[in-house]
C-alpha cells in the first residue's frame, strides 16, 4: 500500500515537470517561472522550501526529545519571523529592486547594487559550496525515513531521491519546482494536522492534558519554559531557523518570482498559516517521542535521536497514517531539494558563466542540476556526523554571509561594497570557521550560525561608514 501511494505521487511529479518542460524556454522561465507566480503558488514554493525533511525527521526528533515543549518556540520564531515578518519586510521591496536592476540571483543583485564583480564571484562560490551540505542533509533525513518505513535500504532511497528530484527538476525548473510546490504544500498541511491529531489520540499520550502531566513526570524540564539545554541553545535554534530565512538564496528568489504586489498579503498570510501548522506539528510530535520511548534508537551501535520519528512511525502508526506521514515528508524534501538544486546550479551558470536569454543555455543549467545533485549524494552516501548539524552548518555560514548586505542593500543607500564584502567574510569565518574549531559540535553549532547572522549587520554599516568617511 505504501508503495502503491508512492508511485502514484511519483507519477504526478513527473507529469507536471513534463507539463512544465513544455513551458520552459528561457533561462528566465527555468529560474524564475518568467516571475508569474501567484499568491497560493508563491505563499507554498516559499513554506516547502523552508521546511524538509530535515525538520520532520532531523530536528523534530533531536530538538523534541532535547528540550521537550520549550521546542514551541521555534515555532513561534519560524511563523512570525521566518514567515510573517520576512514577507513584510522583504517581499515587496524585493520584488521592485530586482526587477528595476533586472537581476534574477543574490549574486547578480549584490555585484549591480554594490557595484563589485567580486561580490558576485565570492557570493556563487558560497552559494554552491555552502548549501551541498543542507541538500545532503535532505537527503539522509529523507532516507532513513524510507529505510524504516518503507524498507528501502538507505542507499537505495539515496538513489531514488536524485533521480526524481532531477528528473523533475531539469525537465521544468522553476516552474515545475512551483506547481509541485502548490500539491506538496497541501499534502504538508493536511499531514500535519493529521500527525498532531494521532500523536494527541494514542494511549501513550492520552490527549493534551494527560501529555504535559506525563512528560511532567519523566522531566520536569520537558514542560518548562526552557529546556534541560538551557537558554542559549534554544535562542540560537530559534534565530537560526528564523532568522535564517531572510538570507538564504533559495528562500530569497521566492520573492523575485512573484506575479505583481498585489498577491502579497495573501501570500504573507497562506506562507504564516502554512508555517505554524508544520512546525508546530513537527516540534510538538517531536516533544512528545519521550511518552513513545524509553530511550534513543540506536544507529551503528550508537544513540541516534534522528532515528525518533521515523521509529514513531515504523513501530506506532496505522498504515494509512504512516503513509500521509511518508508523503509529507517527501513532499516537504522534494519541494526544498529541488530549490537548493536550482539556486546552486544558478550560482554556476547565471553568474560565473553569464548565461541568460539564450534557448541554448537551459541545457547547461540542467547539466548543472546534475553536476550538484552528484556532489550531494556523495556527501550523504558518507553519513557525515548528524543531519541537524549539517543544516544548521549551512543555514548558519549561508544567511550570515548574505543577511546582513541583501537587507541593507534594499533599505540603506550609504551601503558600500567594503562593508558588503567584510560582513560576508565576518560570516563566513563566523559561520564555517568557528564551527571547524569547535569540532562541528551540535551544542554550539546552531548558536553559532546565529552569531554568523547577527554580528555581520553591526559589521557591515561601520564598516560601510568608516571606509565613506576616508574617501
Amino acid at each position: 500500500m505504501k508503495i502503491v501511494a508512492l508511485f502514484i505521487y511519483i507519477v504526478v511529479m513527473l507529469v507536471i515537470g513534463y507539463y512544465s518542460m513544455r513551458r520552459t524556454k528561457t533561462v528566465g522561465d527555468f529560474f524564475l517561472a518568467n516571475r508569474s507566480l501567484g499568491p497560493w503558488v508563491s505563499a507554498f514554493a516559499y513554506g516547502t522550501t523552508y521546511f524538509s525533511a530535515v525538520l520532520f525527521v532531523g530536528y523534530a526528533g533531536r530538538i523534541g526529545w532535547g528540550f521537550g515543549l520549550s521546542s514551541l518556540w521555534i515555532v513561534v520564531g519560524n511563523a512570525i519571523i521566518g514567515s510573517l515578518l520576512a514577507w513584510v519586510v522583504l517581499a515587496k521591496k524585493t520584488r521592485q529592486v530586482t526587477e528595476k536592476l533586472g537581476t534574477m540571483t543574490m549574486p547578480e543583485f549584490l555585484e549591480k547594487r554594490y557595484d563589485s564583480h567580486f561580490l558576485k564571484i565570492f557570493s556563487a562560490f558560497i552559494i554552491f559550496i555552502f548549501l551541498l551540505p543542507y541538500s545532503a542533509s535532505v537527503y539522509m533525513g529523507l532516507s532513513y525515513l524510507f529505510d524504516a518505513v518503507v524498507g528501502i535500504p538507505y542507499f537505495y532511497a539515496l538513489l531514488l531521491m536524485a533521480a526524481l528530484t532531477g528528473a523533475y527538476l531539469i525537465m521544468g525548473g522553476y516552474f515545475a519546482v512551483s506547481i509541485n510546490g502548490l500539491v506538496q504544500g497541501v499534502i504538508m498541511l493536511f499531514g500535519a494536522l493529521l500527525l498532531i491529531f494521532f500523536v494527541l489520540s494514542r494511549p501513550e499520550v492520552g490527549g493534551l492534558t494527560q501529555a504535559i502531566a506525563n512528560l511532567r513526570a519523566i522531566n520536569p524540564k520537558l514542560v518548562s519554559a526552557v529546556g534541560a539545554p538551557g537558554f542559549w541553545p534554544l535562542f540560537g535554534l530559534v534565530v537560526l531557523t528564523s532568522l535564517g530565512a531572510w538570507g538564504l538564496p533559495q528562500m530569497v528568489q521566492k520573492f523575485y518570482s512573484i506575479k505583481n504586489e498585489k498577491v502579497i498579503f495573501a501570500a504573507t498570510v497562506i506562507a504564516t498559516i502554512f508555517a505554524f501548522v508544520c512546525t508546530f506539528g513537527a516540534y510538538f510530535s517531536g516533544a512528545l517521542t519521550h511518552l513513545f520511548f524509553d530511550k534513543l534508537p540506536e544507529a551503528g551501535g550508537k544513540p541516534n535521536p534522528e532515528l525518533l520519528m521515523p521509529q514513531l512511525v515504523a513501530q506506532f502508526m496505522p498504515t494509512s497514517f504512516a503513509i500521509i506521514l511518508l508523503l509529507l515528508i517527501f513532499a516537504a524534501s522534494m519541494s526544498t531539494l529541488s530549490s537548493l538544486v536550482l539556486v546552486s546550479s544558478s550560482a554556476i551558470a547565471i553568474d560565473l558563466l553569464s548565461l541568460r536569454s539564450k534557448k541554448e543555455s537551459i541545457l547547461v543549467m540542467r547539466m548543472l542540476c546534475g553536476v550538484f545533485m552528484f556532489f550531494s549524494l556523495l556527501i550523504a552516501f558518507y553519513r557525515p556526523t548528524f543531519i541537524v548539524n549539517l543544516m544548521s552548518i549551512s543555514w548558519g555560514t549561508t544567511a550570515g554571509a548574505f543577511l546582513a548586505p541583501y537587507l541593507y542593500g534594499l533599505y540603506w543607500k550609504k551601503a558600500n561594497a567594503t562593508g558588503a564584502i567584510v560582513s560576508m567574510i565576518c560570516g563566513v569565518v563566523i559561520g564555517f570557521g568557528l564551527s571547524w574549531y569547535y569540532g562541528f559540535s551540535s551544542q554550539v553549532v546552531p548558536l553559532i550560525g546565529s552569531f554568523a547572522m547577527l554580528i555581520p549587520l553591526g559589521v557591515l554599516p561601520v564598516v560601510s561608514l568608516l571606509s565613506a568617511n576616508r574617501k
